[in-house]
């Protein structure tokens, strides 16, 4: 494997329209979400240690999730985790890590992955990968794997490319927040859009010279701590200044100003797993079209549902369709599936009524 190559791994997030399966304490990245035997975090952490040495892969995540992390990563150390005290959106912890990796290896290579997405053909989404590598590696520019779009998604930000550009790496025009409906069947028709999935490459000379240009302030705050990254004395840094940074993603911060951004289509199939939605398209479904994880199921009647236990357990069901049926621990849920964008809503409102007892 090429030692110039580095991966982080975004571990962030909470993951609410999951639950009650994901919650604050224990979100979705650390569960086998898929039945498979491997949480979502494993599962990217193995995809990308095809390519990338698991010395070199980082995990970016909060302070709580520390012990969760490394018992699930046996293979990495405890100085490969870079902990957020505080929720800065992505371009903060991108630009540590980014300082961090340069000071190593001042001729790194790295890449930037959610650790809670779904891809099906993980040799095509290595040889997407190793075909950014080499472009960043020969030219000072910033990639993006877009993602093809299958329908009007309203979900996700697209990402406009040159319409006449013939070449497998094109030049990103602009950066498209969510859409409405209308708007995304015109991005759809016109061709030229991919869904951006939240993975980038680049070299850390390239990222940290568009951190210089385009977020200079935070640029500063951090490089002060050039010193002391990757020794004994980083944690108190981080602690004492990660707070002071703005809280802005790195799509705003840095993609949507800089004008070396590019995109390659990836090859692969793939899905952001956001909602129970999303999760029950990617898995395999009975005669009656019911996805079923970890339970045993007798089902009479019952067709189109998802169906989630923690742990072994017997779900009987009669006349129930388009339902997300979820069982863990203390909470059972029983929601329509046409109102899974409402789940996030909900937890709100459980939260007004019993506090934090069930998130």
């Amino acid at each position: 494997m090429n030692k110039d190559y580095y991966a982080v791994i975004m571990a962030g997030g909470i993951g609410s329209r999951f639950w009650p399966v994901s919650t604050q304490e224990f979100p979705k990245q650390f569960h086998d979400m898929l039945g498979t035997g491997e949480t979502l975090l494993q599962k990217t952490f193995s995809r990308l240690n095809k390519i990338i040495p698991s010395e070199n892969i980082y995990i970016l995540t909060n302070e709580m999730y520390l012990e969760i992390t490394l018992k699930q990563l046996p293979e990495i150390s405890e100085e490969q985790v870079v902990l957020e005290p505080a929720m800065r959106n992505t371009a903060p912890c991108i630009l540590l890590s980014a300082l961090k990796i340069k000071k190593k290896n001042p001729n790194a290579l790295m890449l930037i992955a959610p650790s809670d997405h779904w891809i099906e053909d993980e040799n095509a989404f290595a040889n997407d990968v190793q075909a950014c590598f080499d472009a960043a590696q020969q030219e000072n520019i910033l990639l993006t794997l877009g993602i093809e779009p299958t329908f009007p998604n309203t979900g996700y930000g697209y990402i406009e490319c040159d319409k006449n550009d013939a070449s497998e790496i094109k030049k990103v025009r602009q950066f498209r927040e969510k859409p409405d409906y209308e708007t995304a069947k015109q991005f759809l028709s016109a061709g030229n859009f991919l869904w951006n999935a939240g993975i980038f490459i680049w070299s850390v000379h390239s990222i940290v010279a568009s951190f210089e240009k385009n977020l200079a302030e935070m640029n500063a705050l951090f490089s002060k701590g050039t010193d002391v990254l990757n020794t004994s004395e980083e944690k108190n840094f981080i602690e004492e200044n990660y707070s002071e940074a703005e809280n802005i993603s790195i799509d705003y911060g840095i993609l949507e100003k800089a004008d070396n951004v590019f995109v390659k289509r990836a090859t692969f199939d793939w899905n952001d797993l956001g909602t129970w939605g999303a999760l029950y398209d990617k898995l395999e479904k009975n005669e009656n079209q019911n996805a079923v994880v970890n339970a045993e199921t007798f089902l009479n009647n019952s067709a189109n549902n998802m169906i989630f236990t923690d742990k072994k357990k017997l779900v009987v069901l009669d006349g129930i369709e388009e339902y997300i049926v979820v069982d863990k621990e203390g909470v059972l849920l029983v929601f329509p599936k046409k109102k899974e964008q409402q789940i996030k809503e909900l937890l709100n409102e459980v939260s007004r009524k019993f506090g934090k007892k069930y998130l």
